[in-house]
C-alpha cells in the first residue's frame, strides 16, 4: 500500500512525560506508567541518592482519572516519588512486583513472570495484562536483585488491540528474548533506556538497556512502534535522546521511533 508507513491504524497515543513515566489509554481504561511528579532535587533511594535534574511535564491533576498503574518497582525515587505514591492511593489498581504488591497496601497486586490479571474493558471484553521477566542489571537475577531489587515489565494484549510491552527497568536482552518468544510481534512498546549507572554498582555497567540495546529489543520483539522513556530528567542516565536516534539510525530502525516522541526532541 503507497504511502502507508509502520505507523497504521492500530496506533494510539502515548505521552512521555519525562523519567519513566508515560499515559496512554488502552481498551477504554486509562493508563499510567511508573509515576514521578517531583520537583528537581535529591531523592534518597536504597543505595544511592538520585537526583532529579528537569520537573515533569505534567502534574497528576493534568492527567485527569488514572485506571490502572504499571509500576516496575517501588523501591526506587526515579521509578516512584512522592507524589507518585501520593497518587496510587486515588487509583484502583496498581500492578507491580510481588514484594510491591504486599508493600503498597490493598489496591496493589503484584504479578510474578508469566502470572496474569484480566481487567474488565468498559465496551465490554477484557485486556489480559501479563507480568514479564525484568532485570535491574546487568548479570542473572540472582545476582542483581539482592542489589538492585525486584522488577517486573508487563504485555497488554486483547481481542482487536495491538499487543503491547512495557518494560520497566530491564537490563536483560535474555529476558527480552523470552518475552519475544511468547508475544511477538509487539506493537507498541515503551522501552525504559538511558543507560543508568553508578561507578559503585556492576563495575558502572548499565543497570537498564543502553540505546544500542534497546535497538536491538526493538529487533528482537519486532516491535512496530517504540516509545523511548527513562531517558530523562536524572542524572543517573548516561544516554538520552540523541543517542537513542544514533542507534536506532545506525541500526536501520529510525522508523519505528513513536513520530510524537521524535517530534518532541
Amino acid at each position: 500500500m503507497m504511502g502507508m508507513s509502520r505507523h497504521d491504524a492500530n496506533e494510539f497515543p502515548v505521552r512521555a512525560l519525562g523519567g519513566p513515566t508515560a499515559f496512554f489509554e488502552y481498551g477504554g481504561l486509562r493508563f499510567l506508567t511508573d509515576p514521578t511528579f517531583d520537583g528537581p532535587g535529591d531523592y534518597p533511594s536504597p543505595g544511592a541518592t538520585l537526583t532529579k535534574t528537569a520537573p515533569g511535564t505534567v502534574t497528576p491533576a493534568d492527567l485527569g482519572p488514572i485506571d490502572v498503574v504499571l509500576l516496575s518497582h517501588d523501591e526506587h525515587a526515579d521509578n516512584l516519588d512522592n507524589s507518585g505514591r501520593a497518587l496510587l492511593a486515588d487509583v484502583p489498581l496498581t500492578l507491580t512486583t510481588p514484594g510491591g504488591g504486599k508493600r503498597l497496601g490493598e489496591k496493589a497486586t503484584g504479578l510474578a513472570d508469566w502470572e496474569h490479571i484480566e481487567l474488565n474493558r468498559p465496551d465490554g471484553g477484557t485486556i489480559t495484562v501479563t507480568g514479564v521477566p525484568a532485570i535491574h542489571g546487568p548479570g542473572q537475577r540472582e545476582e542483581i536483585e539482592p542489589i538492585t531489587g525486584q522488577v517486573v515489565g508487563f504485555v497488554l494484549t486483547a481481542d482487536g488491540l495491538p499487543t503491547v510491552y512495557v518494560s520497566g527497568d530491564n537490563a536483560s536482552l535474555d529476558a527480552v528474548k523470552e518475552i519475544a518468544e511468547r508475544f511477538a510481534p509487539v506493537d507498541t512498546a515503551i522501552l525504559f533506556a538511558g543507560a543508568p549507572r553508578f561507578p559503585v554498582l556492576f563495575d558502572g555497567a548499565p543497570l537498564v538497556l543502553d540505546s544500542a540495546q534497546a535497538a536491538q529489543a526493538t529487533q528482537i520483539l519486532g516491535v512496530r512502534r517504540v516509545v523511548p522513556v527513562h531517558h530523562d530528567s536524572w542524572a543517573h542516565f548516561t544516554e538520552g535522546r540523541d543517542e537513542l536516534h544514533a542507534a536506532f539510525t545506525a541500526a536501520g530502525l529510525a522508523d519505528r521511533l513513536d513520530r510524537d516522541w521524535v517530534a518532541h526532541a
